[in-house]
């Protein structure tokens, strides 16, 4: 292992913490798109309004085709508008972060962070970082980093 990619490696760690802060910021302002199909409908017809992506896997799904079919549409949609994504490794625990305490969410494999900054909508500065975080593992071919949420 090089030191670039020790380098990332801790880097991850510590966007996990971000990338959690910054769900929980844009859960209370309403601004996530949680589930597949429903990311799918907002990138087909506002696809300005994406800010970033989370794409969210376990061991129950890694065999599931039509669920990496998905994935690799999704990616592709956001390299070709220039949209920051990652993945996280606990579907449980991305579930646990959006969703709503009383209702379990069935399907948080895609959770898409959305804003509008013509209309002065939320912003929030971590989310900055972790456009950084992508855009440093992107220099290094790491085109989809994975990031590991902190635990609860």
């Amino acid at each position: 292992m090089t030191l670039e990619e020790v380098l990332i490696q801790d880097s991850a760690a510590c966007t996990g913490k971000i990338l959690e802060e910054v769900l929980v910021s844009a859960k209370m302002n309403e601004c996530l798109t949680i589930g597949v199909y429903e990311s799918a409908k907002v990138m087909n017809v506002d696809p300005d309004s994406v800010a970033f992506c989370v794409l969210a896997t376990d061991e129950e799904f890694e065999c599931d085709i039509a669920l990496q079919i998905h994935f690799t549409l999704i990616q592709a949609f956001c390299f070709d508008n220039d949209i920051s994504i990652v993945r996280v490794n606990d579907m449980q625990r991305l579930s646990n972060i959006v969703g709503d305490k009383s209702v379990e969410l069935e399907d948080a494999h895609c959770v898409l962070i959305t804003q509008n900054p013509a209309e002065g909508s939320w912003q929030d500065p971590a989310l900055d970082k972790l456009h950084l975080f992508c855009e440093e593992s992107r220099s290094l071919n790491e085109w989809v980093p994975e990031i590991t949420l902190p635990e609860r």
